[in-house]
């Protein structure tokens, strides 16, 4: 069975694309808040949110890589980036998109040869992300099954659900759950924040350009992703 771990990297679209009503409707936890410097801040916590709601931000980069060949490829926007199809080091392959649009187009024309993907938290965020943008802007999905049965790890293996066991205890017991970089760290994996770069920073860096560290610090999410995988499968799967 042909498999692919895949992470994205969302940025927000700002307050421009909305009208008064959506910016109320955005807006509306912090307007009520009394206090001036309460609302300010509630305003700001919610900007930082907006790059991770499908109808409010983008997706910038998708990377992509086949666990057993750890071949694979890295496609991002960057309109006036030059560099495109340059290989990485190992057998990954970067290639710019000119939009979002014709990102998504390349992920699912990639996605349709595979049968089951491998994610952390891909079922709770990358998945239904995915599946609104492209809806959003009539991109043609080629996998509609991966949110599927959450209790299986085909075609979707969450990492996330499978290292909580589902959840089992809930958010303060033995096997809560914790973000990638912990797991990483606590299984002597290099974390993807190793290099100073988190998924805070995207917004950051894609507005100064800097688009192929976008690309470089997903494909390690990817790669840390990768070397989890292998060690759940080897000591945990099964488990039931």
């Amino acid at each position: 069975m042909a498999s692919l771990v895949f992470d994205i990297e969302t940025a927000s679209l700002g307050t421009e694309p909305f009208d008064d009503t959506q910016l109320e409707y955005l807006f509306r936890d912090a307007e009520r808040l009394p206090e001036p410097d309460a609302r300010s801040q509630r305003r700001e916590e919610i900007e930082r949110m907006m790059s991770l709601w499908p109808f409010t931000s983008q997706v910038v980069c998708i990377a992509m890589v086949n666990p057993e060949t750890r071949r694979g490829q890295v496609v991002f926007v960057a309109p006036e980036y030059e560099e495109s199809g340059e290989a990485a080091t190992g057998p990954v392959e970067f290639v710019t998109c000119l939009d979002e649009t014709e990102l998504l187009t390349a992920f699912w024309d990639v996605a349709k040869s595979y049968d089951q993907v491998i994610t952390f938290n891909g079922r709770g965020f990358d998945v239904p992300f995915l599946y609104l943008r492209s809806a959003l802007l009539n991109v043609p999905i080629s996998r509609k099954n991966w949110l599927g049965y959450r209790f299986a790890t085909e075609p979707h293996c969450d990492l996330a659900e499978q290292l909580s066991f589902y959840g089992v205890s809930g958010r303060e017991g033995a096997a809560r759950r914790f973000n990638l970089d912990f797991y990483c760290k606590a299984f002597g994996i290099e974390s993807p924040k190793s290099k100073g770069v988190s998924g805070m920073d995207v917004g950051d860096l894609l507005k100064a350009g800097r688009h192929r560290e976008i690309a470089e610090y997903c494909l390690r999410d990817v790669e840390a992703t990768v070397q989890l995988y292998e060690i759940w499968r080897d000591r945990l799967a099964g488990i039931k």
